[in-house]
């Protein structure tokens, strides 16, 4: 398998992702990789449906993941990762999967999260998973779209949290 972007974009497929990352990069299948997802049949379905009808698109939990990570049924993959978090990421790198840049895209804005950008805001959860990331070599890139300039996100998370 090939992982040609991995990306944490809380709205998973949607305008952005479906007009300009998925066709900048040469992919055969988009997979969200969320526990909560993969566990949720209707939220599963819902964001699926809205995939484009040229790449395969599933949502699976982070260990199943790994499995098809290791598996070589999927070898000659080309895939786009999309996570909803940064603590799952931590998890499948820990698990095994050599993630070595994640694009920070979009992460909501809630009542116990700190706005880092204006696309991006953080929980102290978020916020350790990070630091946790970023201690394992994982770079962290901010950029909402291709044609935007990339941001070291690291950096603009110490700014407004500190170290």
């Amino acid at each position: 398998m090939k992982i040609e972007l991995a990306r944490i974009d809380d709205r998973f497929i949607h305008g952005q992702v479906l007009t300009k990352w998925v066709k900048l990069r040469p992919i055969s299948r988009i997979i969200i990789v969320s526990d909560a997802v993969a566990q949720d049949e209707m939220r599963k379905t819902l964001i699926l449906s809205v995939a484009p009808a040229n790449v395969k698109a599933s949502a699976v939990s982070v260990d199943k993941m790994v499995r098809a990570y290791q598996s070589p049924r999927y070898t000659n993959d080309t895939v786009m990762l999309l996570f909803e978090n940064p603590e799952d990421i931590v998890d499948l790198v820990q698990k095994g999967v050599p993630l070595t840049e994640i694009n920070v895209g979009g992460m909501r804005f809630e009542r116990d999260r700190q706005q880092i950008t204006k696309a991006v805001s953080v929980s102290s959860k978020n916020i350790e998973a990070f630091r946790k990331l970023h201690d394992l070599g994982v770079k962290l890139e901010l950029r909402q779209l291709p044609g935007d300039t990339s941001v070291d996100f690291y950096k603009e998370l110490v700014a407004k949290v500190g170290e």
